[in-house]
């Protein structure tokens, strides 16, 4: 996928405006601690998908995301007014995975750390099964020429 300047610089306004606008003029009680985490925007600057988290249980991310789908033409029309393009893109909202994932790496990697420690623990009070070189080896050249 290419990478256009234009639409990442306007993918980094619309974060700073959508921010702002949850701020202070979307006064929805449903909407929890949501931090906007990323704005993607389409290489045609037609589509914008803003990316969110929201702190608390499931009942906050579905109260946040009600209160994010009924403000959504307020965010729209707020960011075709600071912006000033021509085409004022859709502004999507898209709850994001990255702290679930983070949660789950992190609880996988403190698994492996356990693992690693008992392999170790079993590793240093291990003995060797037959000698402990059980390669066989020529005989030294003194006795082989006697």
């Amino acid at each position: 996928m290419v990478d256009h300047p234009r639409a990442r610089k306007l993918a980094d306004r619309i974060k700073v405006i959508v921010a702002e606008m949850l701020e202070t003029r979307v006064k929805d009680p449903r909407l929890g601690f949501v931090t906007i985490t990323d704005v993607r925007v389409t290489g045609d600057l037609q589509n914008a998908s803003v990316f969110y988290t929201v702190m608390g249980d499931d009942e906050a991310r579905a109260g946040s995301a009600a209160a994010l789908a009924s403000a959504r033409g307020l965010i729209r029309s707020e960011v075709g007014k600071q912006t000033g393009i021509r085409l004022t893109p859709t502004v999507d909202f898209f709850l994001d995975a990255v702290p679930e994932t983070a949660a789950h790496l992190d609880k996988a990697l403190l698994e492996a750390k356990r693992r690693d420690e008992e392999l170790a623990a079993l590793r240093a009070n291990a003995t060797f099964a037959g000698d402990e070189d059980p390669y066989r080896k020529p005989a030294p050249e003194d006795e082989a020429g006697d």
